[in-house]
């Protein structure tokens, strides 16, 4: 049975990009110490989360950045693991970054980089969403670890379970979402919390549907929605780390295929367009919908 050791992890995302570095540094070394094969970390956590941590990217340190990730990329090799690091990518000119994450090997590579396809809109009432600040990528990213096929996503993205069946169509067996739902409050309540329910009922939703692994994780900033988690492909969450609180969450996910799988004998029919199971009758009694 193919398995893989997933570190998940999370700590409190700021501004400060030479802090966020000690952390992701400090957090592979302990992961590789626990026998983990890959160390993912949560949306933009090396650069900081431009309209939360800061308020824009004038004046950001984009050379600071780059040698933050030459740091990180040189811990990968040396630890021998693989890492997803949350960051934001420069563009050229005036065009606004990509809100990333980059896929690095155990050789100290980045082999591939997700650039977040939703990012959330921006009107009068939320000035500082996403399309302030970051330009969207437009496609997939999936990688293979020890015959593992793995597929990225990036927060707002779990929005759309359409990303998450192109990724089933692809063959995706785990899919690493970072999110960054911490420290920003409504501006209608406060006290609203919307995201500690829909978050994770959504990741087992998802998990469920398409009978795969996630490893979901955040930002542990005051007052962070949810501590970072991983669901099985039953939708069983398997584990899950302490709100406000760094850590790291170690899951095997083994690719089990007795585990519980509802739509699994009519998922394929319904992909290609047949959203009914079974043999459609041909019935008069069945085409007329007024009788009794």
């Amino acid at each position: 049975m193919k398995s893989l050791q997933v570190a998940t992890c999370q700590f409190s995302v700021e501004a400060d990009v030479a802090h966020n570095l000690r952390w992701v540094l400090k957090q592979i070394g302990e992961a590789a110490d626990q026998g983990a094969a890959l160390v993912h970390f949560s949306e933009c956590a090396l650069s900081g989360y431009a309209g939360v941590e800061f308020t824009n990217f004038e004046n950001f340190p984009w050379e600071q950045l780059c040698s933050a990730t030459e740091e990180v990329m040189a811990a990968a090799k040396k630890n021998k693991v693989w890492v997803l690091l949350g960051s934001s990518h420069r563009l050229s000119g005036k065009k606004k970054p990509h809100n990333s994450l980059y896929v690095i090997n155990p050789r100290g590579k980045i082999v591939d980089r997700y650039d977040k396809r939703f990012c959330t809109g921006c009107n009068e009432k939320h000035p500082t969403m996403d399309l302030s600040h970051f330009s969207p990528g437009n496609r997939p990213v999936t990688f293979r670890i020890h015959g593992i096929t793995c597929g990225v996503l990036i927060c707002y993205d779990y929005r759309f379970p359409e990303l998450y069946r192109e990724y089933k169509r692809l063959g995706v067996d785990v899919i690493f979402q970072s999110f960054h739902n911490a420290r920003a409050t409504s501006v209608h309540d406060p006290e609203y919390n919307i995201w500690k329910t829909i978050v994770p009922a959504t990741m087992s939703c998802r998990a469920a549907e398409n009978h795969f692994w996630i490893s979901a994780n955040n930002s542990t900033a005051r007052p962070s929605r949810w501590p970072s988690f991983s669901v099985r492909p039953d939708g069983q969450v398997m584990g899950k780390l302490k709100s406000h609180q760094p850590g790291i969450l170690i899951t095997e996910m083994k690719l089990d295929r007795s585990l519980f799988d509802a739509p699994g004998p009519w998922r394929e029919a319904a992909m290609n367009g047949q959203l009914h199971s079974g043999r459609v009758v041909s019935d008069p009694r069945s085409a007329d919908v007024t009788c009794l």
